[in-house]
């Protein structure tokens, strides 16, 4: 039990300092886009989710994993609805036609 603990600290400690590595190569631009695609890749999490209230047994679990996908679908919507504003951001803004400048 000790060993696998160990182990997944050693893994959050990996995986931190990658995402902080990575991160600090992007520009400052591309944060908030990089940041809402990496929420929508989360939706990994909705899928744990349903295995986990698959698999729970006792209303308490079944409670925590129903919160669970609740929570993770938030997040993965969030992410959809954030990629879709900043997108909007980036496209050409129309002029009005006859309107006054």
């Amino acid at each position: 039990m000790l060993i696998e603990g160990y182990t997944a600290l050693y893994i959050f400690m990996l995986a931190a300092f990658t995402g902080y590595e990575v991160i600090a190569k992007v520009p400052v631009i591309l944060h908030t886009p990089l940041m809402s695609g990496s929420n929508f890749v989360h939706g990994i999490v909705l899928v744990g989710a349903m295995v986990a209230l698959g698999h729970a047994e006792g209303v308490a679990e079944q409670v925590v994993g129903f919160i669970a996908v609740i929570l993770a679908a938030g997040n993965a919507a969030g992410g959809y609805v954030v990629t879709e504003r900043m997108l909007e951001m980036f496209k050409p803004s129309k002029k009005e036609e006859g309107g006054e400048a």
